[in-house]
């Protein structure tokens, strides 16, 4: 998604602490300070207009006094372990003790709970994404999201960000 936005003209919001490698090898995407938004949220004025790449559990901790537009990636949670683990792999790093069933409970009931609050937020507005549609349908998922976003992105260059070859952790349907 970060990609798409950026194809499409949204300034982004990353630093390149951690660069492009063979897992993501258009990069990540990421801005630290987002990995101490508990504690520390003084950045986050420095993101109005942008796309910053948050992870769920995090999204309690912006701030409460502005207004943000959430796109909340859904991705099939064996894809996301498989994805991960084969990404630990790669890096010669151990994951989690935790078998996988441990990990996709603790995930299933986080993105429960973070949907369940975005649900309450006055100043939050969300749209949800499938992973997969914007793999298999990124024409339909470009649009979806400058429509949700009010903005007039350059849908075509949205759709050509995506590289279908990278879903490499598929799960047949």
């Amino acid at each position: 998604m970060m990609q798409m936005l950026q194809a499409g003209g949204l300034e982004i919001l990353v630093d390149d602490d951690r660069p492009p490698d063979a897992n993501n090898p258009r990069g990540y995407f990421e801005y630290e300070p987002v990995k101490a938004l508990k504690w520390e949220n003084h950045w986050v004025s420095q993101a109005e207009g942008k796309a910053v790449k948050v992870i769920p559990v995090l999204l309690p901790y912006l701030p409460q006094h502005l207004k943000y537009k959430i796109i909340l990636m859904k991705r099939d949670l064996d894809e996301m372990l498989a994805s991960q683990e084969a990404m630990l792999q790669a890096l010669g790093r151990r994951g989690s003790n935790a078998g996988n069933g441990t990990l996709k409970s603790i995930f299933a009931r986080q993105l429960s709970e973070t949907e369940r609050w975005l649900a309450e937020q006055p100043y939050l507005e969300v749209i949800k994404v499938d992973f997969r549609d914007a793999v298999c349908n990124p024409e339909v998922t470009a649009r979806m999201v400058a429509d949700f976003l009010g903005l007039s992105l350059e849908l075509g260059k949205m759709t050509q960000a995506v590289d279908p070859s990278l879903y490499r952790q598929r799960r047949q349907s």
